[in-house]
């Protein structure tokens, strides 16, 4: 490697990350997106904020900390990071509360009001105060400013409001007996998992009226504090973020299941690194919010708007308006899963595939029912990362044990904020009878994949982008390939023989597996497009993935580029590649793609001298994945399949509609298509156009 690819640069994870999160801000502010779906890409941007602050800036800020001399420069950087971070953060708030304002303008041009407090009429005064005695009465518990400590202990996954309370003099004058002079302050938590963030109001000539839950308590606060003395109040919103980063207790007395029953309860404790407040809070007031949050000097502090914890915006009641979201696609079913035949039959005469939310997930819940069944099938072994709270796939492995199939689940306990779920759903399994190993100590088990073992015929395997999760196939793109190919098959069940004995030697023939070899195989695969260009044979990658930011593939795809080949990929979040840098990274170019739904699958296409080798599975490109979890990538052979994936990719690098330019620079420019000409086209529809009509062939 020359001198300048080894010093070109590598932007941070990060700071990549605010520009991909801008992607998203930026499509709320599209004016021909539908307005209810622009709602939920801002409530979409405010939650994936809330987790980068709780997570990313969390270790930045422990790092900015550190008093460590051997990690000073670790440290310097952490805090200029910071700095940089807080910035971009101050920038795109503005924008936010821009976009938060016009939005809700246009919902008054479609007869959709938000109502504050103080615009009740008479009629909707009483349907509030009696809705608030039916629905809040004993949920909504003031206590006196003046008696709270510290506010880490309480949760920072919903609002507060910060009230302040007097007696106004008009009341002193014409009172018959002397009242308290004093100001008063207290603190509201708002019992939104009582009924949600917005209450909706009786509809009027086809008018809909709504309030936001932090109104009707602003305008209920008489009642709350009646007997109080007090006429005169306001009330305002702030919110905070706390660390989530688990301590996990290495005791090795407690197992794993212990331990992250614990770092979870632990997480409560976290300390403030963020906090939000309404700028018009008085300073006496955000003078004591202030104090009970123990910031230091590094956290965030910003003063916003009325409103905060804009999460809930994607759960904002549609009113009955379609006409105002995205037309709805149902997801098409295969033309074997309307028929009463056997898939895995199926699958062992041929490689069959299934994309999903184009393709229904129920071909999958199907393959798991029928292995339940079946009496060929002797085994089930699957890993689980994130399940559905009713998960069917759960329920058909628990009918697989009952009827004495030997189910083995790996299912991993540090699936960030998933972890009390996932620890329920394992005791669950194990009551069932199923063999249940919680992951590998000091490695997450990521992978997606599942091995039936047949009595009868080959056994068959399920390798998947993304998880065996029925919410998510509904909102995410995933790739899964069900195969019967003996080597394919047989590398995916020694996959569960690594995962139960992590110390033994277990060589993968087929599939490229992390921690093991991944890296060394994917830069294998790379060197090799350098060698094909330099000899003149056909040279090309492609490459579709969340986020690539592992430095020593970074630095191999420029090496790439520097001889000529060309790089073409689609990346949805974190780059850390800056490309159009002459002789480095001039035959780079990505895009990033925000729509309807989340773009997930990771899919990897080499020309490998006119073979075209195709991989699918669950790695990004980042040192997480390829160092520190158990990934699996997993080739494609089958022809047809092949070119379904090359048409995933190839429709992604022409969409001029929801395609922005990733550089590096955070600009987040439009994306003009893979010929460069801007001519109109969106891959998610266009993709499922084709769908269906070959599902019709």
């Amino acid at each position: 490697m020359n001198k300048k690819i080894a010093s070109a640069p590598h932007i941070d994870r990060d700071l990549s990350w605010m520009y991909f999160n801008r992607r998203i801000l930026q499509e709320a502010m599209k004016t021909d997106v539908p307005l209810l779906e622009r709602l939920s890409f801002l409530g979409i941007y405010s939650n994936n904020l809330d987790e980068f602050f709780r997570v990313r800036m969390a270790t930045l800020s422990r790092i900015a900390e550190c008093e460590d001399k051997s990690l000073r420069s670790e440290s310097e950087h952490a805090k200029q990071l910071i700095k940089q971070i807080n910035k971009l953060n101050n920038r795109y708030a503005k924008e936010y509360e821009r976009t938060i304002h016009e939005v809700t303008d246009r919902l008054r041009e479609e007869n959709i009001f938000l109502l504050k407090e103080n615009e009740l009429d008479e009629e909707q005064q009483t349907f509030v105060s009696d809705f608030f005695r039916r629905q809040f009465s004993g949920f909504v518990s003031p206590v006196w400013l003046s008696a709270v400590k510290q506010l880490t202990e309480a949760t920072d996954e919903n609002i507060y409001l910060a009230v302040k309370m007097q007696v106004s003099e008009a009341r002193k004058v014409s009172a018959t007996r002397k009242l308290p002079s004093r100001t008063d302050y207290a603190l509201i938590e708002l019992p939104v998992s009582v009924c949600g963030r917005f209450i909706r109001l009786p509809d009027r000539e086809e008018r809909s009226y709504l309030m936001y839950l932090d109104d009707v308590i602003r305008f209920c606060l008489p009642m709350i504090f009646s007997g109080m003395e007090y006429d005169c109040f306001e009330a305002y919103a702030f919110k905070f973020t706390k660390d989530a980063e688990m301590e996990i207790d290495n005791d090795l007395r407690n197992g794993t299941l212990q331990k992250i029953s614990k770092a979870v309860k632990s997480r409560k404790k976290g300390d403030a690194l963020r906090v939000i407040y309404d700028a018009e809070m008085p300073k006496d007031l955000l003078k004591r919010v202030m104090n009970r949050l123990n910031l230091d000097k590094l956290d965030t502090v910003l003063g916003g708007g009325r409103y905060h914890n804009h999460k809930d915006l994607m759960a904002f009641p549609d009113c009955g308006r379609c006409d105002l979201k995205y037309p709805r696609w149902l997801p098409i079913l295969k033309p074997e899963l309307k028929e009463n035949v056997s898939l895995l039959r199926l699958i062992q005469k041929q490689d069959r595939y299934i994309h999903v939310p184009f393709h229904s997930f129920d071909y999958y819940i199907r393959v798991l029912q029928e292995a339940a069944l079946s009496k060929d099938v002797k085994s089930i072994k699957t890993t689980l990362y994130r399940l559905a709270k009713e998960s069917k796939v759960v329920k058909a492995l628990i009918c697989a044990a009952r009827n004495g199939k030997k189910v083995t689940v790996v299912i991993e306990l540090l699936a960030r904020f998933d972890e009390a779920s996932n620890i329920d759903w394992s005791k669950k399994m194990q009551d069932a009878g199923i063999h249940v190993i919680f992951g590998v100590e000091g490695l997450k088990v990521h992978s997606k994949i599942t091995h039936i073992g047949m009595k009868t015929g080959s056994d068959i395997a399920c390798i998947s982008t993304g998880n065996f999760h029925e919410g998510n196939a509904r909102m995410y793109t995933d790739y899964m390939l069900m195969t019967a190919s003996r080597s394919v098959v047989r590398d995916v069940n020694s996959v569960f023989t690594f995962i139960e004995k992590p110390y033994s030697p277990v060589h993968f023939k087929e599939l490229l597996v992390s921690p093991n070899e991944m890296k060394l195989r994917f830069i294998r695969l790379i060197n090799d497009e350098i060698m094909n260009r330099q000899s003149g044979r056909p040279a090309y990658i492609r490459v579709k993935v969340n986020h690539i930011t592992d430095s020593a593939i970074v630095k191999k795809l420029y090496e790439a580029s520097a001889v000529g080949v060309p790089v073409d990929m689609l990346v949805r979040g974190n780059c850390s590649l800056v490309t159009g840098i002459p002789g480095i990274s001039d035959t780079i170019h990505i895009s990033g793609i925000i729509d309807r739904y989340l773009e997930h699958s990771r899919i990897f296409i080499f020309a490998a001298g006119g073979e075209n080798k195709t991989f699918i599975g669950s790695a990004d490109w980042m040192p997480r994945n390829l160092d520190n979890r158990i990934e699996v990538i997993a080739p494609v052979y089958d022809a047809r399949i092949k070119e379904d994936l090359w048409k995933v990719i190839d429709f992604g690098l022409h969409d001029t509609c929801q395609g922005s330019v990733v550089d590096g620079t955070g600009e987040n420019r439009p994306w003009m298509g893979e010929d460069g000409s801007g001519a109109s086209f969106r891959s998610q529809e266009e993709l499922y156009k084709y769908y269906l009509a070959v599902n019709e062939l």
